[in-house]
């Protein structure tokens, strides 16, 4: 909630990726930027400064949307979509991201990474990834 406009931005063009620092750990994690997205911010930075923040707040006391008001965004789109409202949420699109990266490719350390995660073991619990997952990717190698 907290990204500035110069945090995705260089001048007018938007980047590819980005790096933020998670609060929690302190630890800088990268993120791609989609072609749609940036295409999004370009048209939003019509109406915005730079050093502004990227989602500001409608309350002048705040520089930024709060958590809670992402997740009632997030929850507005998900029933406009037409989904089980109570299937979706800001957390579950972060943990859906990395589970198709993980599904698509296997590389446990890539997801590890993109998660800004230090032990591989919390990954694993993160995707809740099970023995026979394990046991159907060593299947598919040969030696």
């Amino acid at each position: 909630m907290r990204l500035q406009v110069n945090d995705v931005c260089v001048g007018d063009r938007v980047r590819d990726r980005a790096m933020v620092i998670q609060r929690k750990t302190g630890r800088p994690v990268q993120f791609e930027i989609t072609e749609q997205t940036r295409a999004a911010i370009r048209d939003w930075l019509a109406s915005t400064a730079p050093g502004q923040c990227l989602f500001p707040s409608r309350f002048h006391d705040r520089p930024h949307i709060s958590t809670r008001q992402y997740a009632r965004i997030v929850h507005r789109w998900v029933e406009r979509a037409d989904l089980n409202s109570s299937a979706y949420g800001t957390h579950s699109m972060r943990r859906t991201k990395a589970a198709q990266i993980y599904k698509e490719t296997g590389n446990l350390r890539a997801v590890q990474l993109l998660l800004g995660h230090t032990k591989l073991e919390s990954t694993v619990r993160y995707l809740g990834i099970e023995v026979d997952d394990a046991l159907t990717i060593s299947e598919q190698v040969e030696l």
